[in-house]
């Protein structure tokens, strides 16, 4: 068994679509970044990678790298469960938390979890996610962005 945590904050701007778990999500702000900057799909992969000894998002899809520009997040969970499953795991499940002030994701929280597990070839019940807000508190709190937590279990395979 091996346990990865995966952990993502992205600053909230105007002009940009809000992309969370896969899912467009209407808002009039969406998250900056290299990506399209989807936290809870980064920390999931952080988590993936972390699990299987590999190191972080950023070294396997640098922000540097130009054909990674605008790419949709759930392309780079695809490719970081597949890496992750050439070593010898499979996900058991995993749980992630959002950190949003709004907008509320009640209402897409489902939408996100079947995206993520077809994403990763797995059963929607492995899949947990959860939102809370900071209280006002810090960035998050202030509206300025959004970050996500991301724990995973896995199992080496069977030969």
């Amino acid at each position: 068994m091996r346990i990865g945590m995966g952990y993502d904050v992205h600053r909230l701007v105007s002009g940009r679509p809000l992309i969370l778990g896969g899912i467009t999500v209407p808002f009039d702000k969406g998250l900056l970044g290299h990506s399209d900057a989807d936290v809870l799909v980064h920390s999931a992969c952080d988590a993936l990678l972390g699990a299987a000894g590999m190191g972080d998002i950023g070294q396997h899809f640098p922000d540097t790298d130009p054909q990674y520009k605008d790419i949709y997040s759930m392309e780079l969970l695809k490719r970081s469960i597949q890496r992750v499953r050439e070593s010898g795991l499979e996900l058991c499940n995993m749980d992630a938390t959002l950190f949003a002030q709004a907008p509320k994701i009640a209402p897409y929280r489902d939408a996100m979890r079947q995206a993520i597990a077809a994403a990763m070839q797995v059963s929607v019940d492995r899949i947990n996610i959860k939102a809370t807000t900071t209280e006002g508190l810090g960035q998050v709190g202030a509206g300025e962005g959004m970050a996500a937590m991301c724990v995973v279990l896995m199992q080496c395979q069977t030969a």
